[in-house]
């Protein structure tokens, strides 16, 4: 008995317009960014092609780039919120604030970070060919401009209202 509870519970998680909206918009986001990375690459170098590996890596995990995946997952979140639970609901008000600060911090703090470990490893790799010091490069953290989030928001829109009226 326990574990047919427990088996309808994760099915009745996995079936839920709302996170089907938000996995499937935070997905498909990656995959367009993916994508978009590939066609500037192979037309930087020529014919070279991405590995397998480079590419699982960018639709698994990396940050920063067109679309916002950040944007358009929590972008999906609230607009599916807004529809399930209406927008008088408590759940819907906390989505769509942690929404926009996500979405602050993608293009700001997140970008801002970025730029900054850009000069410094800039300026490290330099300062260690000059002097001939060991430099270890910091992580350059990529945020996302405002048009990334702007359309990483809107893919999760449509999504979230795809699941919802089609």
């Amino acid at each position: 008995m326990a574990m047919s509870v427990r088996t309808d519970s994760v099915k009745a998680f996995i079936e839920n317009p709302v996170v089907l909206s938000a996995f499937t918009s935070w997905f498909l986001a990656q995959v367009v960014k993916a994508a978009i990375m590939i066609l500037r690459t192979d037309r930087r170098r020529g014919t070279d092609r991405f590995r397998r590996r480079e590419i699982l890596g960018t639709i698994a995990w990396r940050t920063g780039g067109m679309p916002s995946s950040h944007a358009a997952l929590v972008s999906a979140l609230t607009t599916s919120l807004a529809i399930h639970e209406g927008f008088q609901s408590n759940l819907f008000a906390v989505s769509f604030f942690f929404s926009l600060i996500i979405m602050r911090d993608a293009m700001g703090v997140r970008r801002s970070s970025g730029i900054q470990g850009k000069s410094l490893n800039s300026l490290g790799r330099n300062l260690a060919e000059r002097f001939d010091l060991e430099y270890h490069p910091v992580k350059e953290v990529q945020g996302h401009s405002p048009l990334e989030v702007v359309i990483g928001a809107l893919l999760g829109i449509f999504i979230a209202a795809a699941y919802a009226y089609l």
